[in-house]
């Protein structure tokens, strides 16, 4: 009988949030599970977005069968524009994430064919040879959500993606539970599931009670009421949008990411919202002020974006909304990692305009991840041979353990995978972590693609926190003099120019190097530069104890050129 030789690693979203990307190679055949994105943390200066390196790829690209997508969240999508440019594969993914994929692609000036991409649903089973993939449908908080199944002679290799068994999400449950079954009967090699969730023993709030909650808010408020929201969380949307409704409230979405993904719901028929009841703000001016009191707002974005606008409109230097007295501002944004700084002064803001705050904290809002009772269940339902948590931190992956030997599992067969890390299994038997895979991060500053290293990176740490400081001088390059300066000119970088001393060290220094290189039959302006660079540095850090950049703009100028040039003129 034939068997496998499987190997099974993630290049992203292993013992971290977000970056999903996870790889199942089958018998010289490379399966792509998710790309997605990372959103860095706040020591990391001007990066707006992390991605995975995407070089296994690139140098196996003519083994690669697809891209088989999950759902719509950015920290499953996000990167597919970046490994489109890279290789050229099909990406398969339900109607309305193709849509958002393409929305993505169509914003990064990324042009992909059309035949790239392939519509897929819980029926489809695609074939490569003795392999199969095939669809399941799951309930999250976005639509189109599905689970992916790799079928191979050795049994099938599940990945769940997000999930939750949550009854009150609306899903076909029955057709979910029945397809999960059936993989099971047939066997189940190596279960990818979702770890986020773990720590999470249902201690958080039911939809039931959320809706509860926000329909006592709409019946106490008097005026407005503002909500923040992130954008990707289009159950959430819903939820508040047909509540506004029953109140006979208008409702304005602000937040352009979230806008095209709400019109892109009502077109394929996802979200409901009647068109009476959208609003379109303009521009606050003598005669238009979006402040009537049957207003719903919805400020949504990405991490820190909600409370960005949140801070605007508090200090009322927004141009659509400013918060007033009587508004009811409604926080279910529970902070990422790195902005709980700017969330807790944001909402200080926000109480000084109006003292109508309600904050939603975690475990008031619905759950859209599964949690430890619904691990167990997919554990319970698949019966796999071999566990691998993913989707998560290492905190998370090690709660996964506990949650899995709960149930009986042999710890032995749980297997925690870093990023690189390659699990084979040969012949349906675990070989084990025999190899990596190299791994690491595209940092993504704007349009700029891999040019944000650790050497930027530095810079930029250094401009935070103690500024740049520039020494610009006018040499005379026939001559060997000083034409004019030194002028010493800092940003971000304490220095008085009334303090004497400090300014007569900085001269000094700037004359001592000068004396070095103006000697000379010919002007090495690199190494003066560079000389004059680690100078000041030194003379710097003695005075200030701070390291700031350092930045020597020396001009050559030739007075007796520049004379003649006028005198011509």
């Amino acid at each position: 009988m034939y068997m496998s030789k499987i190997n099974i690693f993630g290049l992203g979203g292993l013992q971290e949030n977000g970056k999903n990307l996870y790889v199942a190679e089958v018998d010289e055949k490379i399966f792509i599970l998710d790309v997605g994105l990372k959103y860095p943390t706040s020591e990391l200066y001007g990066v707006d977005v992390i991605v995975p390196d995407f070089s296994y790829l690139v140098e196996n690209k003519d083994k690669i069968c697809g891209v088989f997508l999950t759902h719509a969240h950015d920290d499953h999508i996000g990167g597919i524009g970046h490994l489109l440019k890279e290789i050229k594969t099909k990406v398969y993914a339900t109607k309305f994430t193709l849509a958002i994929v393409k929305d993505l692609l169509n914003e990064n000036s990324c042009k992909v064919s059309d035949d790239s991409f392939v519509e897929i649903n819980p029926n489809s089973i695609l074939k490569y040879d003795d392999i199969t993939v095939r669809f399941f449908e799951v309930a999250h908080n976005i639509p189109g959500c599905v689970g992916i199944v790799v079928g191979t002679p050795d049994g099938n290799i599940v990945y769940t993606g997000n999930y939750t068994f949550d009854q009150n999400v609306k899903a076909n449950f029955q057709k979910m539970y029945s397809s999960l079954a059936r993989y099971s009967k047939e066997g189940v090699l190596a279960l990818l599931n979702d770890s986020l969730g773990a720590n999470n023993e249902d201690s958080r709030g039911t939809i039931l009670e959320f809706k509860q909650r926000i329909n006592n808010i709409f019946g106490s408020a008097e005026g407005r009421i503002v909500f923040s929201m992130f954008s990707n969380d289009l159950q959430r949307i819903q939820m508040i949008i047909d509540i506004a409704v029953s109140f006979n409230r208008r409702v304005a979405i602000m937040g352009r990411k979230t806008q095209k993904i709400v019109n892109q719901a009502m077109n394929l028929g996802y979200l409901k919202i009647p068109e009476k009841s959208l609003v379109n703000f303009k521009f606050i001016d003598e005669k238009n002020h979006n402040n009537d009191p049957d207003l719903v707002v919805l400020v949504t974005g990405d991490r820190h974006e909600p409370y960005y606008m949140l801070q605007r409109m508090s200090k009322k230097i927004d141009r659509l909304v400013r918060l007033e007295e009587n508004d009811t501002v409604v926080i279910l944004t529970v902070p990422y990692l790195g902005t709980e700084k700017m969330a807790a002064r944001t909402l200080d803001m926000v109480y000084k305009v109006t003292s109508k705050v309600k904050v939603f904290k975690s475990n008031l809002l619905p759950a859209a991840f599964a949690t430890r009772e619904e691990i167990k269940a997919m554990i319970n339902i698949l019966k796999p041979k071999f566990l691998l948590p993913v989707i998560g931190e290492y905190r998370h992956q090690y709660a996964f353990i506990t949650v899995a030997t709960c149930i009986g599992y042999d710890p032995e067969n749980i297997i925690i995978l870093d990023n690189g890390d390659k699990l084979q299994i040969d012949d349906g038997k675990r070989i084990g972590i025999t190899s990596s895979v190299s791994v690491g991060e595209i940092m993504i500053d704007g349009r700029a693609v891999g040019d944000v290293g650790d050497v930027v990176m530095r810079d930029r740490e250094m401009l935070a926190e103690d500024g740049v400081l520039l020494i610009v001088a006018n040499v005379n390059p026939k001559t060997k003099k000083i034409v004019s300066g030194p002028e010493i000119i800092t940003k971000g970088f304490s220095f008085s120019k009334e303090d004497i001393n400090m300014d007569k060290e900085f001269h000094q220094a700037f004359e001592k190097i000068s004396i070095k290189h103006l000697v000379n039959k010919f002007i090495n302006w690199s190494e003066y530069k560079n000389d004059l660079k680690n100078e000041m540095n030194r003379v710097v850090y003695k005075l200030t104890k701070s390291n700031p950049i350092i930045i020597p703009v020396l001009i050559s100028t030739d007075v007796e050129a520049v004379n003649k040039s006028i005198e011509n003129k």
